[in-house]
């Protein structure tokens, strides 16, 4: 075959599609192009493992053609953060720690800080809150808004937040400057947590940059064993769930039952653990892959006996973010009872602001607040129960009862389009329940409750099963860890629907 017939054979429309943005095919984690193009990848990265630049510059190019796939030319955004963060970053270590005898220059590199928290905050706002704050205003004057048209860039709160770890890692000591923006742009841009998390503190990844590459079995085996089950939770569970009953609920929820929309909450509970989980799950396991380790993100959340042990256990990269670098920052509990308090509520009203631009965040977020208020006043006040206390028997059954309701209570105006469908939801609880109803719904969508049971049913299950898993599979070899994601990647081509589900937390 000639060169010229050689390039007639190649469809040249797919191959361009493979290098260019299409809004409507994002590359994600659990779409086929993607695990594709992780095997050539996978390849050139064993091959550059011992050339440690050209192996950290690879891996960059990579992030930033897979963040141009889920955002197209937005991916500036990610280099503007980049490059301002990493030369504030320098700056302000040398102002700090000064290597000459030189006075550190505390009042200039807090300045800097500022600096690099009003850029990265500044980018966040525009492209994601100009139009809800605008109109917000424009609502208080009675004048008449036209939303501007922005687009948001997929995980520009993950990467601005990871970001700004760093500037504040290194004025307070925890991390030094790093002196190459090769490094930093690795850190920043590495396209296993780039679009979703887990948001990846400086301090816990920067030491591994350039560390000898080291994938032991343990770490194989692990990343495998995540990656397989992240997919499975995503593309089976989650999507399955969410497109043939949950969606349906929440779109027309004046046209089902009481009974019916219980199902559909209880199904959005399974859904958005198993959609956000199944994707750190996949990140952490990629990351492994790669030689490199991220904390857990997700630590069985649905076990939680209060919502401040929920709080421990949901998006934990998230929730120690916040505590950190916002609710330390604005005192913690260092100034009594009261401003404790309201440093809490405060931390959970911006944290529910960041997952959105709408009132429901806002909302929700305040309401996650008071409750974090309100049970560590009862607990700690009231009953004098240590900060660790589990409750035990019949008791610990019943506060995983109450909690559980009260998480899957606050989804509604987590997934809600507006407050109009909340109140609807509501009603139907409330006014329109009926309970006879409830076996005919379940034999009508026997696949979609069967895997809700499933999921709850593995998640409830002892911590140390999954360890036994992940010690078997380690002890394989790679040829039967392949066949096991071979598998996994032929069941959700059965039942995964024509369009690819972007996961929930790439709109925040």
């Amino acid at each position: 075959m000639t060169f010229d017939e050689l390039l007639r054979t190649i469809d040249t429309d797919s191959l361009l599609r493979v290098f260019t943005y299409d809004a409507q095919q994002p590359l994600i984690f659990s779409s086929g192009l993607f695990l594709f193009l992780f095997l050539g990848f996978s390849f050139i990265y064993m091959l550059l493992r011992r050339h440690i630049n050209t192996r950290l510059a690879f891996v960059t190019l990579f992030s930033y053609y897979f963040y141009y796939k889920s955002s197209g030319f937005y991916f500036f955004l990610l280099g503007v953060v980049t490059v301002s963060d990493w030369l504030i970053g320098r700056r302000i270590g040398q102002l700090r720690f000064p290597q000459s005898d030189k006075q550190p220059n505390d009042r200039a590199a807090k300045w800097l800080v500022a600096l690099s928290v009003f850029i990265d905050l500044a980018l966040l706002g525009y492209f994601k809150y100009a139009n809800f704050f605008c109109g917000s205003i424009a609502a208080i004057f009675g004048n008449n808004f036209q939303p501007w048209d922005i687009f948001l860039p997929v995980g520009i709160s993950f990467f601005t937040f990871q970001s700004l770890s760093y500037t504040i890692d290194v004025y307070r000591g925890e991390v030094k400057p790093l002196d190459r923006l090769l490094d930093y742009a690795f850190f920043v841009s590495f396209f296993p947590q780039l679009v979703a998390g887990p948001i990846v503190k400086a301090r816990d990844f920067v030491p591994q940059i350039r560390q000898p590459l080291n994938i032991t079995s343990r770490m194989f085996g692990q990343g495998v064993y995540l990656i397989i089950i992240g997919l499975f939770k995503k593309a089976v569970i989650s999507d399955y769930i969410s497109i043939n009953f949950v969606e349906r609920i929440f779109e027309a929820p004046e046209m089902f039952s009481g009974v019916e929309v219980l199902l559909g909450l209880y199904g959005y509970s399974m859904q958005i653990y198993c959609d956000f989980s199944g994707y750190s799950d996949m990140a952490i396991g990629l990351a492994l892959l790669l030689g490199y380790r991220f904390p857990m993100n997700f630590n069985a959340p649905y076990k939680s006996t209060s919502i401040t042990d929920f709080w421990r256990r949901w998006h934990i990269s998230l929730s120690t973010w916040l505590k950190q670098y916002l609710y330390i920052s604005l005192g913690g509990n260092r100034r009594g009872k009261v401003r404790q308090y309201w440093n809490l509520f405060l931390t959970m009203l911006l944290g529910g602001l960041w997952h959105g631009a709408s009132f429901n965040f806002v909302v929700w977020g305040a309401l996650q607040g008071a409750a974090l208020c309100a049970h560590k006043w009862f607990s700690q006040v009231i009953l004098h129960r240590p900060r660790n206390y589990e409750s035990r028997g019949v008791m610990r059954f019943l506060a995983i009862l109450v909690t559980f309701h009260f998480i899957t209570a606050g989804w509604i105006l987590f997934r809600a389009s507006d407050s109009s469908v909340s109140v609807t939801l509501l009603s139907k609880l409330f006014t329109d329940f009926h309970g006879e109803l409830l076996f005919d719904v379940l034999a009508g969508y026997p696949w979609v409750f069967g895997l809700m049971a499933f999921g709850f049913v593995t998640h409830y299950l002892p911590d140390r099963w999954q360890s036994r898993i992940v010690a078997r599979l380690s002890m394989t070899n790679v040829v039967v860890q392949a066949l096991l994601i071979t598998a996994v990647i032929y069941l959700v081509i059965q039942v995964k629907s024509s369009d690819i589900q972007p996961f929930i937390y790439f709109q925040f």
